[in-house]
């Protein structure tokens, strides 16, 4: 097991085939929450669609997003690494993913892939019939864009001119102009492979090249935070613009009648520029939290669309008084990463997540359309909303514990969540979708709080009327929901000496648990707060889980143990060791048969609690700071560190076959690769089978011990009704035979001859066949009457018996009934079918069977059993053999009728 600071050498090892050989219970699903990242949007418009898209780059793949709602409408096929550079022309969509660059389809799948550079790809232009790229050792290569082949390649010296824009001046046929680092501009002919021109510059790295409404004329972008409006053609300065916000990030303007450009900012600002008047129209400050990425005017109307790293796309219209704008719609997820997940609800399709961006929001399972933002948490609404973002003073640190129920949720707040390092803890509405009305904080520290007083553990009861709250000094608290009163504490003064390290309350509402740093489990009466009970353990608790369902308290230890407690009992029933580092999070199975717990180490562990065995044990690049497993069981959610996305894994154990052998203590965990936003694709079967060879099935024997009586696998259709088969065919038989109608043939019938005459109905029944059947035909011995005199001899009845176990019921009764002599038979084949039930007795397989073969053959031939020496003294053998073997199967029968009787009646 490697600790947490070889999780990165241990990444570098090769995996056992992705999430199947690193994990034989979870596989990679996909991940929630990802909307946007540092690189720029693409806009794209669909001709027949009449509609712009919106291309944004997510990790290992990229969303397509329509413009008129920002709903979602593709998820791209995920690429080996993150993507680099995005870019996109009116067919196909262009991403770099290290030194290669693929093109995709129908925002999709991918159909192109061109290979040739060394290093990482940082500039993509689609350009007609071609498609340029610039990598990072300074190499611009121009590729065919359906035979992939290159078209032309250009090396530029990095201590002269490190390409850092690039762009395609409008009506300037087969013509780029490239922007430096060092600040110069250059102008090529990419046909003819000529510099054309080369302009000075203005003493600053170029950031981005920007082509504006006017032909000729090209907005420059420089790392001092000017903006250059510049004619190409004349090498003539129009205009000159100056941010203070740092180097311009994006640079786009208004094609709506309105001669405005809009340039971003590292800080998050936009400034607006009015071209007539050359000058600032209106700034639009945290537009937002992070550096603006990208920023594109939709073509012809007043829309603005933003994006940044910190997972947000945000359109903004223009139709305030002035030219101000206004935010129109927006998607977005966590701008700092997840601190604790929790599936709300008992359908398993919503996700709460508390962010250190102080925000509380929802993500769907199902569609982002689902999704849903709380907001963040503030002291004053009011206030928060005049003072704005940036400049909040009243907001409230992130969330680090909450607990939540749907009882109660539609008629008060059904939400209560505890801040980092905050005494007051808050509520919040799911379906109103803010924060609540109540803040909750002890009496007793109204006044004056001492330093260092927070609330560190929260839970809420089943029914939604009762909130509980742990406080670093050791007091536990009880509130109602509904009014937000203080309705009782836990012990004299306060409940534990040290800190509290969680709270639970069971789901009857009967006695409430807590941990406490210096080492104690308490039980607590839930109405009457009298102490009931407490447990020590040798190491203090971290972290406390209670598993309502089946009672069991999950308790991680700051040793980097894990205890199992049942409630009922209040006894320690397992004790799991193993992790390498500080658990962060654990969460049950549904049914209460799994714990899973994830570490500081980088692990994922599957405890096994009726064998109390490690089944499962996977490795991640990064920690997984939290974990929650669905209510249906079908996926465990994660949330990582430095990761703002919520990444699903579905239980395979679900839709496949999985082997849960205890895993040896010398076991290697491999690492597995975190999903994206596209759902994984099912790995092929045979690939399964590959991987699962550890995997042994097990083949029942015919029978388990030779003392037992066994039956045989046939359905009862085969033997049940062999007795009855007389009775069946009655109902069967129908009232009337059918009526054929009289029909005329098609042809009519005529005699041979030389003239044509036709038939009568007197030559036609003469030509008829006779119906009189062959009786010879009859006396032939079928396969089952040779099998049993070939069986008299050898004493082997296995083949007469596998015939008579493919025959229906109505083929076993003529077999038996052709045994009499009557029927073509003989007394020796009758007692050779004698000597094949006892055979079966002997060796007490297919029982049901022999039963039921013998009692049609008692039926259809007493009386020659009767009067047949030879047959009595068979049956007199056969007749002990049955009754001993049934009389010890009755007494079974009884002595299990007896323990069952006892145990419903009696009183225990």
């Amino acid at each position: 097991m490697p600790p947490a600071g070889e999780g990165a050498a241990a990444a570098a090892a090769p995996s056992r085939g992705g999430a199947v050989g690193g994990s034989a219970l979870f596989a990679a699903f996909r991940a929630l929450g990802l909307c946007s990242n540092h690189l720029a949007h693409v806009l794209r418009y669909h001709r027949r669609h009449r509609e712009f898209y919106l291309v944004a780059a997510v990790g290992r793949s990229f969303h397509t997003y329509n413009v008129k709602k920002l709903g979602i409408v593709a998820v791209s096929n995920g690429l080996p690494e993150d993507i680099t550079y995005l870019a996109a022309d009116r067919m196909l969509v262009f991403a770099s993913c290290g030194s290669l660059l693929y093109a995709f389809a129908r925002n999709k799948e991918v159909v192109h892939t061109y290979k040739g550079h060394d290093t990482y790809i940082h500039l993509v232009l689609p350009f007609g019939d071609h498609v340029i790229s610039v990598d990072r050792d300074n190499i611009l290569i121009i590729w065919d864009v359906q035979s992939e082949e290159e078209y032309l390649q250009l090396n530029f010296d990095k201590a002269v001119f490190t390409v850092s824009a690039i762009m395609h001046p409008s009506t300037y046929l087969n013509k780029i102009l490239l922007g430096s680092e060092q600040g110069p501009l250059q102008l090529w002919n990419i046909k003819s492979n000529k510099l054309l021109y080369t302009f000075p510059g203005w003493g600053a790295g170029v950031t981005v090249l920007e082509q504006a409404p006017a032909v000729d004329v090209v907005a420059v972008g420089l790392v001092s935070g000017h903006i250059i409006v510049h004619n190409i053609k004349y090498d003539e300065i129009l205009m000159k613009f100056q941010q203070d916000w740092g180097p311009i990030t994006a640079i786009s303007f208004r094609t709506d009648g309105h001669a405005v450009m809009a340039a971003g900012s590292p800080i998050g600002h936009i400034g607006l520029w009015d071209l007539d008047q050359k000058k600032l129209l209106g700034q639009m400050r945290n537009a937002h939290a992070t550096a603006i990425a990208g920023l594109s005017f939709v073509q012809g109307e007043p829309l603005l669309i933003t994006n940044s790293s910190d997972n947000a796309i945000r359109e903004w219209v223009f139709d305030g008084p002035g030219g101000s704008s206004r935010l129109l719609r927006f998607r977005m997820g966590h701008s700092a990463p997840p601190t604790k997940i929790r599936f709300h609800g008992q359908n398993g399709q919503q996700i709460l997540s508390a962010g250190q961006d102080s925000t509380l929001q929802s993500f769907s399972t199902v569609h982002d359309r689902f999704n849903k933002s709380l907001g963040r948490g503030s002291i004053n609404k009011k206030k928060s909303k005049k003072k704005g973002l940036r400049y909040d003073t009243m907001a409230l640190p992130p969330i680090t514990a909450f607990a939540a129920e749907v009882a109660r949720q539609s008629d008060w707040d059904g939400i209560v969540a505890c801040h980092q390092g905050y005494l007051t803890c808050t509520t919040w509405n799911y379906q109103k979708g803010s924060m609540g009305a109540h803040k909750l904080k002890p009496e007793n520290f109204s006044k004056n709080i001492p330093l260092g007083v927070s609330a560190t553990a929260v839970d809420i009861t089943s029914c939604g009327n009762f909130a509980v709250i742990g406080l670093t000094t050791g007091h536990v608290d009880v509130y109602n929901m509904q009014s937000g009163i203080h309705r009782g504490h836990y012990g004299k003064d306060k409940a534990h000496e040290g800190s509290i390290r969680g709270v639970a309350v069971d789901g009857l509402n009967q006695f409430t648990v807590t941990a406490g740093s210096e080492g104690f489990i308490k039980f607590w009466k839930f109405k009457t707060s009298d102490l009931v009970h407490s447990v020590k353990f040798p190491s203090s608790p971290s972290k406390m889980l209670l598993h309502r369902d089946s009672g069991l308290l999950g308790i991680a230890l700051d040793d980097f143990g894990i205890s199992i407690l049942d409630v009922e009992t209040r006894k320690i029933i397992r004790n799991f060791s193993g992790h390498q580092g500080q658990i962060n999070d654990m969460t049950f199975s549904p049914d209460g048969r799994w714990l899973i717990t994830a570490s500081m180490d980088c692990t994922v562990r599957t405890w096994d609690l009726p064998s109390g065995c490690l089944v499962d044990c996977f490795l991640l690049d990064s920690a997984a700071v939290s974990i929650s497993m669905s209510p249906t069981g079908d996926f465990l959610a994660s949330s990582h560190v430095d990761d703002l996305g919520i990444y699903l894994w579905s239980n395979r154990s679900l839709y496949s076959l999985v082997s849960l052998r205890p895993l040896p203590a010398d076991h290697e965990p491999s690492v597995v690769m975190l999903p994206g936003t596209s759902p994984a694709e099912d790995v092929d079967v045979a690939e399964e089978e590959e991987t699962s060879d550890e995997m042994i099935e097990y083949d029942s024997p015919e029978q388990l011990g030779e003392t037992l009586v066994t039956l045989s696998t046939l359905p009862e259709s085969r033997w049940k009704n062999l007795l009855n088969l007389d009775v069946i065919k009655k109902k069967n038989k129908p009232k009337e035979p059918p009526k054929v109608p009289k029909s005329a043939p098609f042809f009519i019938p005529t005699v041979p001859g030389l003239i044509p005459q036709y038939a009568s109905v007197e030559h036609e029944n003469d030509r008829q066949q006779s119906k009189l059947v062959n009786l010879g035909v009859l006396a032939q011995k079928s396969e089952f009457h040779i099998q049993l005199e070939e069986a008299l001899n050898k004493s082997n009845y296995e083949s007469p018996l596998g015939i008579l176990k493919g025959m229906g019921p109505a083929s076993i009764e003529i077999e038996l009934r052709g045994l009499s002599p009557d029927g073509g038979g003989s007394i020796k084949v009758m007692q050779s079918f004698l000597r094949m039930i006892g055979a079966m007795l002997d060796s007490r397989c297919d029982f049901e069977l022999a039963q039921a073969y013998l009692a049609l053959f008692l039926k259809l031939h007493l009386k020659i059993l009767s009067s047949e020496p030879a047959l009595l003294a068979e049956l007199s053998r056969l007749s002990p053999q049955l009754e001993e073997l049934w009389i010890h199967l009755q007494t079974l029968f009884n002595q299990s009728l007896c323990i069952l009787n006892y145990l419903k009646t009696a009183l225990l």
